[in-house]
């Protein structure tokens, strides 16, 4: 049980470098046991606009930071992640339910955001541009936007923060937080170790709210003249109402969005690395990543072969329970309406002929049984709609072209992957696959040297990499004139 005197347990927003109550709370459950772990304030629109006002007024300061300062406090952010690791682990495994080893690693991933952003905020450079006139100088210079609204989802309750507003600070914007309505205990305890780390009152601002005021908060977070850039990740049907709300004050915008991952594996893959790469793309948050594969194609010559070995992996190292458990690798789904969305792809799945390997039945409350299926078809719901849960649907296919056919025919590519030792057809498939990553040979990418982000409906703009701070800076073109050749 979540112990209520845990360290970094809060349960206000966290407002100007304040805690903050609402007029009402509402209940964090644990999904394993849907029992309530705490009661948070519910804030409305009116926090949500002392937010942005307070983000606002603390911009024209923290711009005039230097590089230097702004890397320093983002450092020491990162060494109070690392040290409190065990505390903001168990939060997470609270909240959203996944086993101990994943929120540890979730943690070092959050952190690892804080320090690449340390580093890349010393690394912001303009232009010095040859003029074609004598008598001036061209100078392109890099800005901060100013307020930035970060929206995140529950499935990585920590590190989906850090990978926008690591960014953000380091860039010179401030922020205001709204969380994921199942999981503002992770975001609430990054307000407490930014402040323990000396980041200014209002530079990082957290408004948590229920469902039923998620709408009106995100309102005010994406319509307020004071905000000059919204970074959401979500599902795509949110991120349309978003931009259509963004889009009255003309805000930069980045999204990321809603995946629906391909995993091919041709003749020529190395099957039992495929397997391996299959099991953690696959089953890692029980499935609950947007970068999760979400339709295996498999080459009719290895097919068989690989599903027996599939098979046998999954009765191996799968344990279902709670995250809490030692030896736990599954733990439950965020709540019974996403168990019921799995239910409900293999039942259609299994009425148009396709065959259940394994698992394929809800057990108590929000857990479900890790299920493979065999002689899946386009037709079927599962190769057509994101599960975000632990469902593995096998298609069969003959040729190269069939399966980037199949993989392509999405108005959604995030992350795609694909085993083969062919190096032609390795260079071929990695340029065809319309997504915005690509693992070749590999089922785990997300690092935060390199990009993150999707093509087509799969959202807008880059995170992490050197081109994350992108997104919260300005271009200036300076013309210095009237000079004396």
């Amino acid at each position: 049980i979540l112990d209520v005197s845990a360290p970094l347990l809060r349960t206000q927003g966290y407002v100007d470098g304040r805690w903050v109550s609402a007029a009402s709370v509402f209940p964090v459950l644990d999904p394993a046991t849907g029992e309530e772990i705490a009661r948070v304030s519910d804030c409305g629109p009116a926090e949500a606009k002392q937010a942005v006002d307070a983000a606002y007024k603390a911009f024209h300061s923290w711009k005039q930071y230097s590089a230097k300062e702004r890397s320093v406090l983002l450092r020491k952010w990162f060494d109070l992640l690392m040290l409190h690791k065990e505390d903001l682990a168990k939060l997470i495994t609270f909240e959203c339910g996944k086993p101990m080893q994943e929120s540890l690693g979730e943690i070092a991933y959050s952190a690892s955001f804080l320090e690449w952003f340390s580093e890349e905020a010393r690394r912001v450079y303009g232009d010095v541009v040859p003029s074609p006139a004598k008598d001036r100088k061209l100078l392109l210079l890099k800005q901060p936007v100013g307020v930035s609204s970060i929206i995140t989802p529950w499935n990585f309750p920590s590190a989906m923060i850090t990978r926008k507003a690591g960014a953000a600070l380091a860039a010179g914007c401030t922020v205001v937080v709204k969380p994921a309505e199942d999981t503002p205990l992770s975001a609430l305890a990054l307000a407490e170790l930014a402040e323990q780390a000396g980041i200014p009152a209002g530079v990082f601002n957290v408004v948590p709210c229920s469902r039923e005021r998620t709408p009106s908060v995100g309102e005010v977070l994406c319509t307020d003249p004071l905000v000059a850039k919204i970074s959401f990740t979500g599902s795509t049907a949110t991120g349309k109402v978003l931009l259509k709300l963004a889009a009255d004050t003309v805000k930069k915008a980045s999204m990321e969005l809603g995946g629906h991952a391909p995993f091919i594996v041709f003749d020529s893959a190395d099957v039992d690395r495929a397997v391996v790469g299959a099991m953690a793309s696959k089953f890692r948050n029980s499935g609950q990543t947007c970068v999760c594969s979400n339709r295996f194609l498999v080459q009719s010559g290895i097919h068989d072969h690989f599903l027996e070995k599939l098979g046998r992996a999954m009765d191996a190292e799968l344990r279902l329970g709670h995250g809490a458990e030692p030896g736990t690798t599954q733990g439950p789904l965020i709540n019974t309406r996403a168990a019921e969305k799995v239910v409900h792809q293999v039942s259609d799945a299994v009425s148009r002929g396709a065959k259940v390997l394994r698992g394929g039945k809800r057990l108590d409350g929000s857990f479900m049984e890790p299920t493979l299926l065999a002689g899946v078809t386009t037709d079927m719901i599962c190769t057509q709609e994101e599960t975000f849960g632990p469902l593995l649907p096998v298609i069969r296919f003959n040729t190269e072209e069939e399966a980037l056919a199949i993989a392509n025919a999405s108005n959604v590519g995030l992350a795609g992957y694909f085993y083969s030792q062919d190096v032609s057809q390795i260079w071929r498939v990695a340029e065809a696959l319309e997504v915005g990553l690509v693992g070749v040979n590999e089922g785990l990418l997300s690092t935060p040297e390199a990009t993150f982000g999707g093509v087509k409906q799969s959202g807008l703009g880059r995170e992490g990499s050197k081109y994350g701070i992108d997104e919260y800076l300005e271009v200036k073109y300076m013309c210095f004139g009237g000079l004396k050749p």
